[in-house]
């Protein structure tokens, strides 16, 4: 799924059965960088923000709250993803 496609998705609160990879992708097209994997657990920080998102994949999903988690930093902090007006 697209990066902007999800994130319309995620801004109507449709928070479950999205794909990790789909996640991550959202998350890099608005700034977010990934820090480290260890294990399951990926660290992702946006460089003008202090907050950290710890994802993990299972079964090739997203945790449903980390999904959460991520919509509504995007939200709360006005992100956008990175190229659109």
């Amino acid at each position: 799924m697209k990066p902007r496609r999800l994130l319309r998705r995620l801004q109507e609160a449709e928070n479950a059965n999205v794909r990790f990879s789909d996640l991550v992708r959202l998350m890099e097209a608005c700034g977010f960088e990934l820090k480290r994997t260890r294990g399951s657990h990926h660290v992702f920080a946006h460089p003008e923000l202090t907050v950290i998102l710890n994802l993990q994949e299972v079964r090739g999903q997203a945790k449903p709250y980390q999904v959460r988690q991520v919509a509504r930093t995007i939200i709360d902090h006005g992100l956008t993803i990175e190229g659109s007006l």
